[in-house]
């Protein structure tokens, strides 16, 4: 919104510029604009409006801070008045223009005072994060919490676990949500499946408890880049996140796949769930109660307290009942962590049961 007031205010200004120096002749104004000040009107307006055809076909990040706009048009000003400078031996050659080089210069001033503010203001507000490097007192990057941002996607949102990781203020970072991740989670929630609308809304329910909390640092990302049409979500959600520099936020494993072989950093959620999750070594020991049957002939099923699977090889002939198990071997990986084991001796049944459904 900020670059669209941008480019009409430029236009209106250009066009009122353009038209009083070519309509209005005085004695000064070249001869080529006065016999011709309508074709000159209409040519240095549409050299005037190239350069916002030029801003629009090469979009990067849109970045609204006013320091950047203030430096822009300072930049720009400063720019015009050295290039001005720089044609002033030729403006004096009188061969080459005889008596008009003073219009001329004129001209020349006219527009680099119009075109190089607008296209340093732009400049600025699309890659700002690039001039720590070449204005090392002015920082123009936006200023985070912590290190680098995540973005969340749609599955972090509809998962809700990401709620209450930020609730614990483990993460100090910004979090940025794209326009379209939220709406696909719209569209979720618009779903005439019942499964799929209750999930939907629970992620729109996320993100407004997100955004209601004082202490979290989290905004909308509207940019241009991140409403491209023609790509996937998950495309597009990685293209965003390498023009932010920021790391991805999900729980996807098809699209921690491809950031990774993108070069995009993500942080998993389920890698995040099973890293806090307690650690048990071939040997320890668990007390659990065996509930179903597994896909194997023989075999228990029952779940730990977070969730966690565990197999007992043998326990076929005990579900429902509470079991000491000695564990055998452990999977784990970002679909999650399954815990195997055999039974040794039974519980007694007065044992406090470590889960039950």
């Amino acid at each position: 919104m900020l670059l669209l007031i941008i480019r009409i205010t430029y236009l209106v200004i250009a066009a009122g510029a353009i038209a009083t120096y070519t309509l209005n002749q005085g004695e000064g104004t070249p001869d080529v604009i006065q016999e011709n000040p309508v074709v000159a009107f209409v040519l240095l307006l549409v050299l005037a409006s190239s350069v916002i055809l030029g801003d629009i076909l090469f979009p990067k990040k849109k970045i609204e801070v006013l320091s950047a706009v203030y430096f822009g048009l300072l930049i720009g000003v400063l720019l015009s008045f050295l290039l001005t400078k720089a044609l002033d031996p030729l403006f004096a050659m009188h061969n080459l223009w005889g008596n008009q080089g003073d219009e001329f210069r004129s001209g020349v001033i006219v527009m680099s005072l119009l075109i190089l503010p607008y296209v340093c203001i732009s400049f600025l507000l699309q890659t700002k994060d690039d001039f720590r490097f070449l204005i090392p007192y002015v920082e123009f990057a936006r200023e985070l919490k912590g290190g680098r941002p995540l973005i969340l996607d749609s599955s972090a949102l509809i998962d809700g676990r990401v709620a209450d990781v930020v609730d614990t203020r483990i993460l100090d970072v910004e979090l940025i949500v794209p326009k379209f991740i939220i709406q696909e989670v719209q569209d979720i929630a618009d779903s005439h499946d019942k499964l799929r609308r209750s999930r939907g809304r629970r992620g729109l329910d996320v993100l407004r408890q997100l955004q209601q909390d004082p202490k979290v640092d989290i905004h909308v990302n509207e940019s241009e880049s991140s409403t491209g049409k023609g790509r996937s979500v998950d495309q597009r959600l990685v293209e965003l996140a390498k023009s932010l520099n920021g790391r991805v936020l999900t729980n996807d494993f098809n699209l921690n796949k491809v950031a990774g072989i993108q070069g995009v950093e993500v942080v998993n959620l389920n890698d995040v769930a099973n890293a806090l999750k307690p650690r048990f070594i071939p040997g320890e020991h668990i007390e659990i109660k065996l509930i179903k049957e597994g896909e194997s002939p023989g075999q228990g099923v029952g779940y730990l307290d977070d969730g966690t699977m565990v197999v007992c090889e043998n326990g076929g002939n005990d579900i429902g009942k509470l079991v000491n198990l000695s564990v055998t071997s452990v999977l784990q990986n970002s679909a999650g962590r399954m815990i195997f084991g055999r039974i040794e001796t039974p519980s007694p049944a007065s044992k406090r049961v470590a889960q039950s459904t």
